[in-house]
């Protein structure tokens, strides 16, 4: 495990991003209300649409970059706790952007909790639950495990992102696949050219959590 970061107030502005969406068109931006960065210590879903990948140029995504922790010297996995918060926490889009010498994937999530990590790299992206290889293309693939998430039964009135892969140019990240969420624990796979140090923090109002990966 490693990292810890402080919590400080920010403010979210739109991201110009490849948009995983479920109900939702290409429009990318957040609502203009105020964020805190935390990174504590420590099969097509019912009502999902297929991917719809939308890119464009535009500012620097999610400002708080200057919060988020550094990236590490090492490759080691990334984790934290899940924390408690009102309403369903459900993953209900993915975004990817490029931004000067990384890469930034954001989870977009409903509801005020937010949920705990997990974020490796792995040699093989299967499927939860039963084990199968993932259709995604060759190269290296970062893990990402969402713990304390709703599955999406248990909300229904509330779109999850889509699952599947949708490609991304966005180097080092070349897409991402979402396996939607089993038992609580929301599962993708960031497919990037070749392993870089990356970072994981969570943003508040709305939650999102965050995965940079280092360019090369």
């Amino acid at each position: 495990m490693r990292r810890t970061a402080l919590v400080r107030g920010l403010a979210a502005v739109p991201l110009s991003a490849l948009v995983l969406l479920a109900g939702c068109g290409g429009d990318a931006q957040e609502a203009g209300s105020s964020s805190s960065a935390t990174s504590p210590s420590g099969a097509s879903s019912s009502g999902a649409t297929s991917a719809a990948p939308a890119t464009g140029s535009g500012p620097s995504a999610e400002p708080g970059a200057e919060s988020a922790p550094p990236f590490s010297a090492d490759l080691a996995t990334d984790t934290a706790e899940a924390v408690a918060g009102e309403g369903p926490s459900v993953v209900t889009g993915i975004r990817v952007a490029q931004q000067e010498g990384y890469s930034r994937v954001v989870f977009d999530l409903s509801g005020s909790a937010t949920p705990g990590w997990d974020v490796a790299y792995t040699d093989t992206p299967t499927q939860e639950g039963s084990g199968s290889t993932l259709e995604v293309p060759p190269g290296s693939y970062l893990r990402v495990t969402l713990t304390g998430v709703t599955n999406p039964y248990e909300a229904p009135g509330v779109p999850e992102a889509a699952t599947g892969y949708a490609a991304a140019q966005a180097a080092p990240v070349q897409g991402v696949y979402y396996d939607s969420v089993f038992e609580g624990q929301a599962l993708a796979y960031v497919g990037v050219s070749a392993q870089q140090p990356f970072r994981v923090f969570a943003l508040s109002n709305p939650t999102r959590v965050v995965v940079d990966v280092q360019a090369g």
